[in-house]
């Protein structure tokens, strides 16, 4: 198992940006600076400024004049924030030391960024905190990117090896193209670099999807005709040398693992408190009353990578001990009459709430499926296990579209893993909500296919 010790320094650095802005304003000693409101409207102006203008985006091979672009464009916006609190909360009070301040943090700041960075590079120069990578293909632009990595140490990069179907006389030439995947498995690359005038459409799509499957990076060396899409962002590592960047998908992002998992637990918190609170007794009498056994349903399903957790569900059938071996079909005998009931307005998925305050669920995202009929599908779509690349959710972008319950024919579960991919890959809180509205919307409006 890699250990990957750069994804805290982001969070390390915002942490210690906000001790110094914290730290500033404490020692000013003005008592309009020490009230609880200005402190919490500071600090969190500071994050989510900083995330909407990318201040803490800055890589391994990120320029001197980026990163003073982006001190830039931060402090611009945070100035206006810190005048504005006091234009609106503060009209027509003198408050004294603002110059102080600003100057200060900007300096603590500046000072503190490019120190860091200045330390990373050092402290890689030494061949730590290095990445191991490799290159397939074996052009001048890919012979040049193994120099610029065996020469410029304190980016911090380690050239384990290169492929190519050229062999070639070099101690680091490692074999084919397709030797490529049993060599980054057993040594545990983290980044893949592919000369793309090397290899054929088909190559590039298949390294992809294998990184993609085993969370490594991957970086392509264009030629001089490559044209570029959205999916790529040109990064310069040295003045020649020019990499795409396969664009990260939304959910390979801290900030948006964090503002969903935000948004998850207040929308479950206020369901539960202010609907699941008075309506869970009743509906917990009407099954008690209608047939024997637990009012709750609790199945095992799979979740994040492949995990299996328990899922909750109001109980809607008979109880049948090849519960886990088979979907619901239309006028299935185990469904009870009050069961039906729940199944067709979605009530019974209300307990699910639960799993998403826990955090095994979140409210928007692929349905999860039983492991049996998960090994079934996984035999007839292409990609399947993509959707393993975050939590279930109570609802989702297939079943707003129809393709919910009962799968009849192969293009049904073909088209939902087809939708729950997109979502996978097309991430926002807006589309959060429009599936949330829309749900609401067919569950009002009344749904075909749920039974």
């Amino acid at each position: 198992m890699k250990k990957r010790y750069s994804k805290y320094i982001r969070p390390l650095t915002l942490s210690l940006d906000l001790l110094i802005i914290n730290s500033v304003v404490f020692y000013i000693s003005d008592d309009e600076y020490l009230k609880s409101s200005f402190l919490i409207y500071i600090n969190v102006f500071w994050v989510v400024s900083s995330f909407f203008s990318g201040f803490y985006k800055v890589y391994r091979h990120t320029k001197f004049f980026k990163v003073l672009s982006l001190l830039t464009v931060q402090f611009a916006v945070f100035f206006m924030g810190f005048f504005t609190y006091f234009s609106l909360f503060r009209e027509g009070d003198v408050v004294n030391n603002q110059t102080l301040i600003l100057s200060t943090i900007f300096l603590g700041i500046t000072t503190l960024k490019y120190g860091f960075i200045y330390a990373l590079k050092k402290y890689r120069a030494r061949g730590r905190n290095f990445r191991k990578v490799i290159i397939v293909g074996s052009d001048e632009t890919a012979k040049k990117m193994i120099k610029l990595f065996q020469y410029k140490k304190d980016l911090g990069y380690l050239v384990s090896g290169f492929f190519s179907d050229k062999k070639v006389k070099n101690k680091l030439y490692k074999g084919s193209v397709n030797e490529c995947y049993s060599f980054v498995l057993e040594n545990q690359m983290d980044e893949i670099y592919c000369s793309l005038s090397e290899l054929s459409n088909e190559e590039v799509k298949k390294i992809r999807i294998f990184a993609s499957n085993n969370n490594i990076g991957i970086k392509l060396i264009p030629d001089a005709n490559e044209l570029y899409s959205k999916n790529y962002k040109t990064e310069y590592y040295d003045d020649s040398v020019l990499v795409l960047n396969v664009n990260k998908l939304p959910f390979e992002h801290n900030e948006n693992r964090i503002l969903k998992r935000i948004f998850d637990v207040t929308f479950s918190l206020f369901t539960i408190v202010f609907i699941m609170s008075w309506l869970t007794p009743v509906i917990w009498v009407l099954i008690k009353l209608e047939s024997k056994g637990p009012a709750f349903f609790k199945q095992k399903r799979e979740g994040l990578n492949g995990q299996l957790f328990i899922c909750y569900k109001f109980r809607s059938m008979n109880f049948d001990i090849d519960s886990d071996k088979k979907h619901t079909v239309k006028n299935d005998a185990r469904v009870t009459k009050f069961g039906s009931f729940l199944r067709k307005t979605s009530l019974d998925e209300l307990p699910q709430f639960f799993n998403v305050f826990q955090g095994s669920m979140s409210v928007v995202g692929p349905r999860p499926h039983l492991k049996s009929l998960s090994i079934e599908y996984q035999k007839n779509v292409n990609n399947y296990l993509e959707r393993h690349a975050m939590k279930p959710g109570i609802t989702g972008l297939a079943q707003v579209r129809g393709y919910r319950g009962e799968i009849k024919i192969k293009s049904d579960i073909k088209n939902r893993i087809r939708l729950d991919i997109f979502y996978i890959e097309n991430w926002s809180v807006f589309l959060d909500i429009k599936i949330i509205l829309q749900t609401v919307f067919n569950v009002y409006r009344g749904e075909e296919r749920a039974y």
